[in-house]
This record gives structure tokens, C-alpha cells and sequence, in this order.
């Protein structure tokens, strides 16, 4: 009976431990993808929350001054957000604002204004 089995273990060891490297490389790439994404997606909040943060700044310093500088810049803890006023076309104030964040990613947006509501109307992001 010794004879009959002889090289069967050789062969099917090697089958079962190419089985396990294929499910683990794929679980590795899965990892790694899912990785990239809540990075990605972090960053991208990050963005969302500075760009309304700076809006809602805007918003507040149009309705308590009246006016909205002409350039300026907001530092937050991880980034600069820096935005330029055009003049007021008709009741629209456009403002451009460049987010610069420390990690190095950089994102544009345009909001509009208007001068009689003193309120945002219209949000174009950029990337």
C-alpha cells in the first residue's frame, strides 16, 4: 500500500499552498485599495470642511463689514486657504478660493455672492 501513494502528498501540498498564496494576494490588494480610498476620502472631507468653513467666514465678515476684501488668507491646522475678490458685477461678488493643504494636495472653488442678501447663491469646486 506504501507504494501505491507514493508522491501524492508532494503535489497536493503544493496545490493547497498555491490556493492560499492566490486568496492571500488578493486580500492584499483589497487591503491596499481600501486603504488608498479612506485616505482619499479623508482627504476629501477635509476639503469639503475648509471650503465651508472659509464660506461661512465670508458670509460673516460680508454681513458685519459690508464688504468682502479683496484678498486674504485663512490658516487652519492643516492648510491655507486663500481667496481673491473680483468687483461686484450687478448684485454677484465672484470670490476664487485656492485651498492649499500641508500634505500638498490643492483645490479650487468659486462662490458667488450676492451684494443684497450678503449670502452665497453659488458654489463652483474645481480639482
Amino acid at each position: 500500500m506504501k507504494n501505491s501513494q507514493s508522491g501524492f502528498t508532494y503535489p497536493l501540498t503544493l496545490c493547497l499552498l498555491i490556493l492560499f498564496l492566490i486568496f492571500f494576494s488578493i486580500h492584499v490588494e483589497q487591503l491596499l485599495t481600501e486603504r488608498k480610498m479612506v485616505h482619499e476620502t479623508g482627504t476629501i472631507l477635509q476639503e469639503e470642511y475648509y471650503f465651508l468653513s472659509a464660506v461661512k467666514k465670508m458670509e460673516n465678515l460680508f454681513q458685519s463689514v459690508g464688504a468682502i476684501p479683496l484678498k486674504g488668507t485663512l490658516v487652519y491646522q492643516k492648510g491655507n486657504m486663500g481667496y481673491q475678490a473680483e468687483t461686484p458685477a450687478g448684485y454677484v461678488q465672484k470670490v476664487n478660493f485656492t485651498l492649499t493643504l500641508y500634505s500638498g494636495e490643492t483645490a479650487y472653488g468659486i462662490g458667488y455672492f450676492e451684494t443684497r442678501t450678503k449670502k452665497l447663491i453659488k458654489w463652483i469646486e474645481m480639482n
